[in-house]
């Protein structure tokens, strides 16, 4: 089954935009292999721009020259990722990311690049050009890479077909498609989709960016495996104030097909070194609480979790985020999450979340979403009979009177299993 559970990753964006490189692909798929990849942390995927070989930050260069072979498919830019040459492709990097037990992920925009339908190049498979196939009235409104493909001819599903049968000849195992969550062109998605299928390799397939259509849940759920509620998410606090409303609309959609998994995307963890092609200084403004706080409802809701940070630059604290197997279990092992509550007065606002193991214990997180230092209290049923364990301290918490009880700082949040005792 593809993706069963959410898929667990990094992403080079939140750290290097679209100026990524391979050597610092390969350094962190390392880093992981060694440190993450026992807690289940498995893909690698290289953002956008790697057919571009100017890219220098998180903007885009406009109308500038891409890297493309003669049927019109964007090829990675050799001065950035060097082993690409004669033509390979991804293909070596995805040898040596899977050769440390990982998967390999990229990024693509919708459509086809706009360079062939200028240069009017062939389209594999197909007797119609990029020209007759494109629909040049379906841009990006912030990227000038890509035309819209007309699915409606028989060159539009060729084209994709080509796409992923060049994808799966090089070992690509999970694909971000950008420019089609948010105004989500049905024919499109249905041709990615169909294309994937086409090409004999398992695909994650996600979509980006958000916020997602809600109307649209149940055609993402038969279509793809993940995808964004959000638009780009940085370390902003009301960002993460915005996500609680954002989840509960979604928490309702995350669980398994009979033959994959589809999983409702918070975005990306921005946590760690974040922005570095401006400075080794920068990293994440979250706080250590609120940090806790985004992985606490990150897992809980069951979004796929995509670390954002250069991970050569963990510190203890960020790893103590992603090594916390009781955490990555609520991630795997749970099911029917939602809100207990959430209350809101002139001196604070909190809530409270639940969700239930595979084996009958549930889960209770508890948030302080005000500004002061907080009691939060929820009440349990069933009376007093209970166990109860703290997933981030990792210590028995004791059950008083049928409630747990915890004072939290401000943008804080804890974490519970819990357990009847009859």
């Amino acid at each position: 089954m593809i993706a069963k559970t959410p898929p667990m990753g990094w992403n080079s964006w939140d750290c290097y935009g679209a100026a990524v490189t391979e050597d610092i692909v390969r350094a962190n798929a390392d880093f992981m292999a060694k440190n993450l990849k026992q807690y289940g942390w498995e893909y690698i995927v290289v953002d956008i721009q790697w057919y571009e070989p100017t890219a220098e930050n998180h903007y885009y260069h406009n109308f500038t020259e891409l890297c493309m072979d003669e049927y019109s498919r964007l090829m990675p830019a050799i001065n950035r990722f060097p082993s690409a040459k004669g033509g390979a492709g991804f293909a070596p990097l995805a040898e040596y990311v899977h050769s440390l037990g990982l998967k390999f992920g990229i990024h693509i925009m919708r459509g086809i690049p706009r360079q062939a339908v200028h240069q009017n190049t062939a389209v594999k498979g197909s007797t119609m050009t990029a020209r007759e196939i494109s629909a040049q009235s379906s841009i990006c409104d912030w990227n000038t890479d890509m035309y819209g493909v007309n699915c409606s001819t028989e060159g539009g599903q060729a084209y994709y077909n080509s796409l992923f049968e060049l994808y799966a000849s090089w070992g690509v195992d999970f694909v971000k498609v950008d420019d089609i969550c948010r105004g989500y062109p049905v024919a499109e998605v249905e041709a990615i989709a169909k294309a994937i299928k086409h090409c004999g390799r398992d695909m994650v397939l996600s979509l980006s960016p958000g916020p997602a259509r809600l109307d649209m849940a149940e055609h993402m759920k038969q279509h793809a495996n993940m995808w964004r509620i959000t638009d780009d998410f940085w370390d902003r606090w009301d960002l993460l104030y915005n996500m609680f409303e954002r989840a509960e609309k979604w928490c309702i959609h995350s669980g398994i097909t009979a033959t994959h998994g589809h999983w409702p995307d918070a975005d990306m963890l921005p946590i760690g070194p974040i922005n570095q092609v401006y400075g080794k200084e920068n990293r994440t403004k979250f706080t250590e609480d609120e940090q806790r706080t985004m992985l606490t409802l990150w897992c809980i809701m069951r979004s796929p979790l995509m670390i954002g940070g250069d991970m050569t630059g963990f510190d203890d604290f960020t790893m103590s985020l992603l090594n916390n197997p009781e955490l990555i279990e609520v991630l795997h092992h749970t099911h029917s999450a939602h809100p207990l509550f959430r209350k809101k007065t002139e001196e604070s606002e909190t809530c409270a979340w639940i969700t239930t193991y595979e084996n009958g214990d549930f889960c209770i997180a508890l948030f302080n979403l005000g500004e002061t230092e907080t009691k939060v209290t929820a009440v349990l049923p069933f009376g007093d009979n209970y166990s109860c364990f703290d997933l981030w301290n990792k210590k028995a918490f004791a059950v008083v009177d049928g409630c747990i009880v915890e004072t939290l700082p401000k943008h804080g949040a804890a974490m519970f299993r819990v357990h009847f005792t009859k």
